[in-house]
C-alpha cells in the first residue's frame, strides 16, 4: 500500500524539498577521492559560475569522507577533512547548503563506516556540523537484502522500513531540517513506501553513467511513477552526468530535458572548476530549470511512443504543458505531438525551450525534425480564442 505521506513526513512537505532539490554531488566526477579543499573549490565554482543564482544550492559530499569511529562510537572523517563544522560554515557562508552521505549498514560499499546502530549519534553529529541534506545509501547491504527478499519478502520489507525510518526519526530528533534522500536503487518498489519513512526523494534506478543509453534508461524507466511524486517527495533517477565523459551537448540536453519533465532532483556531477561554457549553458538554462521547479509539483509521463521515438509531457502551473520529443534512434527523424494527447484543445502557442524561440500558434499538432539521440523541448500554452 502506498502512503502518500504520514505523520512527521507530511508536515515537511510545504517547506522541505517543496520543489526538487538542486545542487552538486561529488561522486560522478570524483568517486571516493574527495577532501576539504576540493569541496571548497566546488562551492566557490558553484557561485562564480552562476549556478547558485540559477537555483543550485546543495553541495553534497558522497562516499569517501568517513574514516572511523572512536571508542565512544562517534564518527570521524578522514584526514582530508580536518574540520567538518568549519567546512559546513564555509559552504553556508556562500549562501549554499551542506550535504553528506551515509548508509543503513555497518559499512558503506566503499568500506567506510555506515550508520547502522549509530543513527541517533550520527544525526546529532551531522546537526553539529550544520548538515542540511543526507543521502542514505543501501549499496553496502543490497546483496544480503536481496537474499532475504527472495525467501521472505514480508520480513525484508519490514527491515527496509525499519532501517530508513530509524534515521529519519533520528534526524527529526535533532530539530534541524535535513532533506532526506534514500538511495536503494528501486528495491522493494521504494516509491510505494518512501514517504512513510520520511524520505523527501528516493532513487528509483541503478547508478547513472556518462553515456546516452544509461541516461535514457534511467529516465524512461520512470514511466508510470507519476502519482508517487509531489511537493516534498520526489522520484529520483540519479544525478546529472552533463559535462562528463564523452557526452555530447545533445546528450546533456536530453538528460536535462527528461529530468525536468520528471520533476527530478537536479544534482550536477561534473567538475565545476573545469566545466565548459557549453556545459554551463546546459545546466543553467533558466527555462528548463523553471519546468523542473514548477510549483505545481506534477511529474510528467510518456504520452506517446513509436519505435525509438518517445513523447513525454508534464503539466505545468497555469494550464501550460512541457513536452519533450526524444529520438533514441540511429538517424534523425521527423517527430510530432498531437495536442489532444497533451490534454490541449483549440489554438496552442508553441515555444522551443532550448532555442528560446516562439514557434507560433498552431492547432491540432506540431511536428519537427529531431536529430538522432537528441531532444526538442517545448512548452505548449492554450490560447484563448
Amino acid at each position: 500500500m502506498f502512503l502518500f505521506a504520514s505523520g512527521l513526513a507530511a508536515a515537511q512537505a510545504p517547506t522541505l524539498a517543496a520543489t526538487p532539490p538542486m545542487g552538486w554531488n561529488s561522486y560522478n566526477a570524483f568517486g571516493n577521492k574527495i577532501d576539504d579543499a576540493l569541496i571548497r573549490a566546488q562551492a566557490d565554482a558553484l557561485v562564480a559560475s552562476g549556478m547558485k543564482d540559477a537555483g543550485y544550492l546543495y553541495v553534497n559530499l558522497d562516499e569517501g569522507w568517513a574514516a572511523s569511529r572512536d571508542a565512544g562510537g562517534v564518527i570521524h572523517p578522514n584526514p582530508g577533512f580536518p574540520d567538518m563544522r568549519a567546512l559546513g560554515d564555509y559552504i553556508h557562508s556562500k549562501g549554499l547548503k551542506f550535504g553528506i552521505y551515509s548508509a543503513p549498514s555497518k559499512q558503506t560499499c566503499g568500506g567506510n563506516p555506515g550508520s547502522m546502530g549509530h543513527e541517533s549519534q550520527d544525526a546529532r553529529t551531522y546537526a553539529a556540523w550544520g548538515v542540511d541534506y543526507l543521502k542514505y545509501d543501501i549499496c553496502g547491504f543490497e546483496d544480503p537484502f536481496n537474499k532475504v527478499l527472495a525467501t521472505d519478502p514480508a520480513a525484508a520489507h519490514a527491515s527496509m522500513l525499519e532501517w530508513y525510518r530509524k534515521m529519519y526519526d533520528a534526524l527529526q530528533a535533532t530539530g534541524r531540517p535535513v532533506v532526506y534522500s534514500i538511495c536503494q536503487y528501486g528495491l522493494d518498489a521504494v516509491w510505494q513506501w518512501a514517504p512513510e519513512v520520511g524520505a523527501n526523494l528516493w532513487r528509483t534506478t541503478s547508478d547513472v553513467k556518462d553515456n546516452y543509453g544509461s541516461i535514457t534508461g534511467n529516465g524512461f524507466s520512470e514511466a508510470g511513477l507519476t502519482r508517487f511524486a509531489g511537493p516534498g517527495h520526489w522520484n529520483d533517477p540519479d544525478m546529472l552526468e552533463v559535462g562528463n565523459g564523452k557526452l555530447t551537448a545533445d546528450d546533456g540536453r536530453t538528460q536535462m530535458s527528461l529530468w525536468a519533465i520528471l520533476a527530478a532532483p537536479l544534482l550536477a556531477g561534473t567538475d565545476l572548476t573545469k566545466m565548459s561554457d557549453e556545459t554551463r549553458a546546459i545546466l543553467c538554462n533558466r527555462e528548463v530549470i523553471a519546468i523542473d521547479q514548477d510549483a505545481a509539483g506534477k511529474q510528467g509521463d510518456r504520452i506517446a511512443v513509436e519505435g525509438p521515438q518517445e513523447v513525454w509531457m508534464r503539466p505545468l502551473s497555469g494550464g501550460a504543458k512541457a513536452v519533450g520529443l526524444f529520438n533514441r534512434g540511429r538517424s534523425g527523424m521527423t517527430m510530432h505531438v498531437k495536442f489532444a494527447a497533451a490534454g490541449l484543445r483549440g489554438s496552442v502557442a508553441v515555444h522551443d525551450v532550448w532555442q528560446h524561440r516562439d514557434l507560433g500558434t498552431m492547432r491540432d499538432s506540431f511536428e519537427i525534425f529531431v536529430p538522432k539521440h537528441a531532444v526538442v523541448l517545448l512548452t505548449l500554452k492554450p490560447v484563448r480564442e
